[in-house]
């Protein structure tokens, strides 16, 4: 019985943990009907999901960023399995992606997988983002 119950309560730990990071609180989540990109600024789509280990990794970077160049760039999370139409549309063949786009709206660099602070500073610098 013990282990029942320990079973059980370890099972809604998780469900609830999960449900905590499904959907970032310092991001600027995509909703539907969200302009991506963002009119007149530099952006970053990250396209992901929760539970995707890379994902996670890059959280807390692009949370950083999203403080650092407020009102320069946008910081926009796409997660896959709320938006799985929406996440088609940009042509993704793996999660995590993040796609770039100038201030004119065209997307300028697209890369797979995890992306580094580094790098991604790197990529705004060299769209003219300090």
């Amino acid at each position: 019985m013990r282990k029942k119950v320990f079973v059980s309560a370890l099972i809604v730990i998780i469900s609830i943990s999960g449900a905590i990071y499904l959907s970032p609180a310092w991001a600027k989540d995509y909703s539907a009907g969200m302009k991506i990109p963002v009119k007149g600024m530099v952006t970053i789509l990250d396209i992901g999901a929760a539970s995707c280990i890379p994902c996670k990794m890059m959280a807390p970077i692009l949370e950083k960023l999203e403080k650092k160049y407020d009102g320069k760039a946008a910081v926009i999370f796409l997660d896959v399995r709320y938006h799985k139409e929406t996440a088609i549309s940009f042509g993704i063949n793996g999660i995590p992606t993040q796609i770039f786009y100038d201030k004119k709206g065209n997307e300028v660099y697209r890369h797979l997988g995890y992306m580094s602070e580094d790098a991604i500073v790197a990529q705004f610098k060299k769209m003219g983002i300090e």
